[in-house]
């Protein structure tokens, strides 16, 4: 694998990343609604959910996915039910959870939270198995070491890039706390976000 490659690579990551998307709108809708910190760690925990996925791919378990529609199906529904779970639960602890620069919930359930959604969601790892082969020297032996290292400069550079998306947005948020005829629609939005998401993910084909 050449320098270029590696090079070619992390521009074609950074442009995926920064794509408009699922995620990164996510991302964003946590800044404004809960501040800058839950943001970035909801995003380091759907990021650290990139590992899964690359080390799945490396050795051909995501292959499954592929080759079984009720594999496929079983991780996507859970997917979807655990979003559409967080979806609910958003409204239900409306009036607990105030927009505020700091949601008071623990960093580890901020973190757990986004590596589930992550992990649960089966097209990531379709998407993983197909794209980073393309990357990839042709060399027995050395094929999952590639793929690894392919999967850390991917995640790496999706860390940056979602914690800036999180940092920007918290200020966003900031303003808003300002103007509480706006701020009190922010649960709604963020619930509609996970519903959104969970409905998306549940009719979504292999």
């Amino acid at each position: 694998m050449t320098a270029s490659t590696l090079l070619y690579f992390l521009g074609a990551s950074v442009a995926l990343t920064i794509a408009p998307g699922p995620d990164n709108i996510f991302v964003m809708t946590q800044g404004i609604a809960r501040g800058r910190k839950p943001a970035i760690v909801t995003a380091l925990g759907m990021c650290s959910g990139i590992s899964v996925h690359t080390t799945a791919a490396a050795f051909g378990i995501s292959a499954v996915f592929y080759s079984s529609v009720v594999a496929f199906n079983i991780v996507k529904y859970a997917g979807a039910a655990y979003l559409l779970y967080l979806a609910y639960r958003t409204l239900k602890e409306r009036s607990a959870i105030k927009l505020s620069i700091a949601d008071d919930r623990a960093a580890s359930a901020l973190f757990k939270r986004g590596f589930i959604m992550n992990v649960l969601n089966p097209k990531v790892a379709m998407f993983f198995l197909a794209f980073l082969p393309q990357f990839v020297t042709p060399a027995p032996g050395f094929f999952p070491l590639q793929m690894l290292l392919l999967g850390l400069i991917f995640m790496v550079q999706a860390v940056v890039i979602f914690s800036l998306i999180g940092y920007f947005s918290g200020s966003i948020g900031s303003f808003i706390l300002a103007k509480p005829r706006i701020a009190k629609y922010f649960d709604r939005l963020t619930a509609g976000v996970f519903a959104s998401l969970g409905i998306r993910l549940a009719l979504a084909e292999r």
